[in-house]
Parts: C-alpha cells; structure tokens; sequence
C-alpha cells in the first residue's frame, strides 16, 4: 500500500516507505485481543514508537447517534461527513460492504501515515499479514497457528508448541520486546531490499 504526501511544488510527492502492519487475531471472539492491545500499547509507545491501530468490527457499526447534526446530514445523503474539534477529528465514510481483505487495505489508506512507525491490526484474521495469535486454552479448536504461516507469534494462557514463539498472556513486557525485535528486522529487511509480506502501508520520509 503507497501513501504519497503533496511536497512544496505542484504537483510534487514526497519519498515513501513501508511501513509495517503487525495483526493481533484470534479464532473466536472474547479471547481476549483488545485487552492485549491496551496492555502492550502502552510498553511500545513508552519506547518512542508512534503506533497506529486498526480494528475490525461488527457489520452495523455506526459511531454516530440519530438526531445528532452529522447523523442528519448522513441521513440525507452525504457520503463522509468530518467532524472536526480543537483536540481530534473523525470522517465517517459511507462504504458497500466488501470482503475483509479488500475492506483493511481500502481503510489503511485513510491513516496518516506520517504519524506511525507501525501500524497494529486487531482482527481480520485471514488478512495476508504477520499476525500474532491469542489463544486460550478453554477453546475447543485448534490454534489458528497450526494451519496459518502468517502467524508469527502466540499469546496464550498455556504453552503452544506449534514452532511460532509461545509468551503467556501476562508477559506483556515479553511481547513488547518481541515486537520490537520484529519491527527492527522488518525494517532492516526493508532497507536491504528483501521481499516484503503484503498490505504494507508506506509514509513520507
């Protein structure tokens, strides 16, 4: 995924590159991957790195609330209403539905990309992405692990051996460090020109 930036001139773009997105996912919900997330954000970004999230959610989604000024003009017809405020600002985006691959790289497209070094995406587990999966040993089906390459890293409630590093879900100062080797390698990768996985997002340099 390219994300070019205007430069000064017309008509001139800025250099880009990759950044990296990095999924959390799971096999059935309620395993627990927002509440990874919320742990492990707060150890990365204490390292100095920006991070940007993307969620999946449920069809019917909505962030707006009928009678609302927005809502109204949505209702009548508008196809993004943005909402601006001194401190943050949202655009709601009407879109048909389309298949979660499709759906992530279409909206990927819409962060700024000059605020982010990784991108973390919670969800969408058959994106073709590097994922790490929350497991617990309560489900009834096998880990996602034991059938997805893209898995590269496990967090569980008791160990995996399924050959992707296993951290319990405790080990959040584990994971953190985890990430932050592979986010250092993906970009070392980057700069030597080696291969790199799909649906990488690319910033201004």
């Amino acid at each position: 995924m390219v994300v070019t930036t205007a430069g000064d001139a017309p008509g001139e773009c800025r250099v880009t590159r990759e950044i990296p997105l990095l999924g959390i996912c799971a096999r059935n919900s309620g395993m627990g991957k927002t509440t990874l997330l919320t742990r492990l954000l707060p150890r990365l970004t204490a390292g100095g790195l920006r991070i940007s999230v993307v969620k999946q959610t449920h069809a019917g989604f909505d962030l707006d609330r009928p009678g609302k000024d927005s809502h109204r003009m949505r209702e009548a017809g508008a196809a993004q209403v943005l909402l601006s405020a001194p401190e943050r600002w949202a655009l709601l985006t009407e879109a048909p539905p389309r298949p979660d691959d499709e759906r992530l790289l279409e909206v990927i497209a819409h962060l700024d990309a000059g605020l982010a070094d990784l991108i973390l995406v919670e969800g969408f587990r058959e994106a073709p992405i590097p994922k790490i999966e929350v497991y617990r040993r309560d489900c009834k089906s096998p880990p996602l692990a034991a059938g997805d390459g893209t898995i590269v890293a496990i967090a569980s409630d008791a160990p995996i051996p399924l050959g992707a590093p296993c951290f319990h879900l405790d080990d959040i100062e584990g994971m953190a460090c985890f990430v932050r080797q592979w986010l250092a390698r993906e970009n070392a990768g980057h700069h030597g020109h080696s291969p790199r996985r799909p649906a990488a997002m690319r910033r201004t340099a």
